[in-house]
């Protein structure tokens, strides 16, 4: 299906793709250096020479864990932006990538690096939870 974008919306969506993936960068470096490059001993602000209470070693362990995964997630988002960046250079941006359709201009400003209209997304999520 032709994509009815015109230049105007294609610029104007990756300046917003640029931008989010900007804020996702700086919020990933801001966890990876706040939390996941400090030791247990340096997050907990313990100074003395004494070992850690091991409640406070599994509580320190899982907000690393937790951020790890928010981590993982905000670079599976960059993945994404990219991707959609790639699309707007080939002119496939906001054309469903199942089914060629147009993707709402709603969703892709809740979303703008959605590569699938609403349907197809609910449909690939029915399928992968079974």
């Amino acid at each position: 299906m032709k994509n009815t974008f015109k230049k105007k919306d294609f610029d104007e969506y990756k300046e917003k793709l640029f931008n989010l993936r900007d804020d996702i960068t700086k919020q990933m470096r801001d966890i990876t250096n706040n939390t996941l490059m400090k030791s247990q001993k340096d997050m907990s602000g313990d100074i003395s020479g004494y070992g850690m209470h091991m409640a406070d070693v599994a509580s320190d362990s899982y907000e690393r864990d937790f951020n790890l995964s928010i981590v993982s997630n905000e670079r599976q988002i960059i993945l994404s932006i990219d991707d959609a960046l790639k699309r707007i250079t080939e002119k496939k941006y906001g054309l469903c990538s199942q089914c060629e359709k147009p993707i709402s201009k709603k969703r892709l400003d809740a979303i703008p690096y959605a590569k699938y209209c609403v349907n197809c997304k609910e449909k690939l999520e029915k399928e992968n939870s079974i």
